[in-house]
């Protein structure tokens, strides 16, 4: 039998009246209410709905599962009310969630590590041959209809044969982008929390990020770190948008500082800055690095296992962060 959603009217004022609460089946005992902050594929909702009852508001839920979009910060859970226990991050990195509000008011954060350790690291393979091989500013020329004729010097790149690729972010994404690009040939090398990376940026002919957002990382990459980078050098960023001064980037690509960049992530996300938009030595994508269809139903799953083990069987799950 399927569950009864909340009714609501919207009046002009914006402020949502609930006229009709969720409901289990009569004779039924009361599921957790879970509520969804953001879209999720219809195999996982279908998931949900097997156990739960999806409610449309965090006001009252047992559980959330929210994305990257969603601050959960202690207004955030205040408002869903004491009976919260548990939010799913639909994501791996969790810097928009307050973990201490959350610890102190006893609920259990998850997130969904692993399953996207390939999709995300097979993006970043793809955002750096796309920009040292000039892949989409070939496209971008094409559809222009620009004149064109084959020469020894038309359009030339780079290989990522030979080069220095510089992991920033030793994980899991992080080592097998290292792997990937091995096996075409680039040399990689890794800095962690304890090493000098401005040495190691020095070197560095491909800078790949994949750190997570903290204070600490919170533009990682600056003016200064910039300018410790070869003027040949590229950035590509598969992390978060923040690891990197957006401004100070656009200043070092206009000056010729740096050869490029390739952006999954944005310090303003969603907004993309015009002046990146404007260059065409910057490759481009909407935070998408996960996005494979098995990846996405993998960390699906994640989520709905999470609330499974906290609301129905009383269990913390394998990914509590």
């Amino acid at each position: 039998m399927e569950s009864a959603y909340c009714r609501y009217v919207v009046p002009a004022d914006g402020n949502a009246i609930m006229i009709g609460a969720a409901m289990s089946p009569p004779g039924e005992e009361r599921r957790p209410h879970v509520h969804e902050a953001a879209g999720v594929p219809a195999e996982i909702e279908q998931e949900l709905d097997r156990s739960f009852e999806l409610v449309l508001t965090p006001d009252g839920a047992d559980g959330i599962v929210v994305t990257p979009a969603v601050r959960v910060d202690a207004a955030y859970l205040r408002a869903a009310g004491p009976q919260l226990r548990i939010v799913a991050n639909y994501a791996v990195g969790i810097d928009n969630i307050d973990l201490g509000a959350a610890r102190s008011s006893g609920i259990v954060v998850t997130n969904t590590p692993g399953v996207l350790t390939n999709a995300t690291a097979e993006h970043a393979i793809g955002l750096i041959l796309a920009l040292l091989r000039r892949i989409c500013e070939g496209d971008r020329s094409l559809r222009r209809r620009d004149h064109w004729e084959w020469g020894p010097d038309f359009m030339v790149g780079e290989s990522l044969e030979g080069k220095e690729l510089l992991v920033v972010g030793p994980g899991r994404i992080g080592r097998t982008v290292a792997r990937l690009a091995e096996a075409l040939g680039a040399r990689p090398v890794f800095a962690g929390r304890d090493d000098d990376l401005r040495a190691l940026l020095a070197s560095a002919d491909v800078v790949s990020l994949h750190c997570p957002l903290t204070p600490e990382t919170r533009h990682l990459i600056d003016a200064q770190a910039l300018a410790a980078m070869k003027p040949t050098a590229v950035v590509v960023n598969t992390a978060r948008g923040q690891v990197v001064d957006e401004q100070a980037l656009v200043t070092a690509l206009r000056a010729g500082a740096l050869a490029g960049a390739a952006l999954d992530v944005y310090e303003f996300e969603p907004v993309v800055s015009e002046e990146l938009l404007a260059l065409d030595n910057v490759v481009l994508t909407p935070h998408i690095a996960s996005a494979t269809r098995e990846t996405r139903l993998a960390m699906g799953m994640l989520c709905v296992d999470a609330l499974r083990a906290v609301l129905l069987e009383g269990r913390t799950p394998p990914n509590t962060v």
